[in-house]
């Protein structure tokens, strides 16, 4: 008796794990999406910064607000994209086809407030955000550079990806 060939019977596999559904876009530039970040974390940096003079946890807030609803706001300058999505001509788009608001933002970005909540004393609780949010950081690039399209863990909670535009 012959060995059968199962291979086309079992759902394809990476080295991580299973197979991610696949999307009609392609992978945004992983360079411009470094920078994006870099960008965005250095603006809402300055934010924390110059809010810091008067309050550190209201610093904290304020940066951690930024990168919450950074890609839902509707203001003509920002066009539904951070600054540095702006800036880097990148734009984050809902696979179903509708505009990505203030809702689709904050599940996309949750995980980036970590850190900056950490900034602000929660009895003792700062180092454990700050840790969760470097941890975070660290699986949501490793995502990035490893799924097919770009789209890292936050993209799947909001059934979202980061593509290339033009303006």
């Amino acid at each position: 008796m012959e060995p059968r060939d199962l291979s086309a019977e079992q759902e394809p596999v990476f080295d991580d794990g299973p197979l991610r559904e696949a999307t009609p876009y392609p992978k945004a530039n992983l360079g411009r999406r470094f920078l994006a970040h870099l960008i965005d974390a250095v603006l809402a940096g300055l934010g924390v910064a110059l809010v810091g003079l008067v309050s550190a946890s209201l610093g904290g807030l304020v940066g951690a607000l930024y990168f919450l609803v950074r890609d839902g706001l509707t203001l003509d300058w920002m066009d539904r994209r951070s600054i540095g999505k702006r800036l880097m001509k990148l734009r984050p788009i809902r696979l179903d086809g509708a505009p990505v608001d203030l809702e689709t933002s904050v599940r996309r970005n949750w995980m980036w407030t970590l850190g900056y909540l950490g900034s602000i004393s929660f009895a003792g609780l700062a180092w454990v955000l700050g840790v969760a949010g470097l941890t975070l950081l660290v699986y949501e690039a490793y995502r990035v550079v490893t799924d097919p399209g770009g789209r890292r863990w936050g993209d799947e909670l909001a059934g979202t990806q980061v593509i290339d535009a033009t303006g």
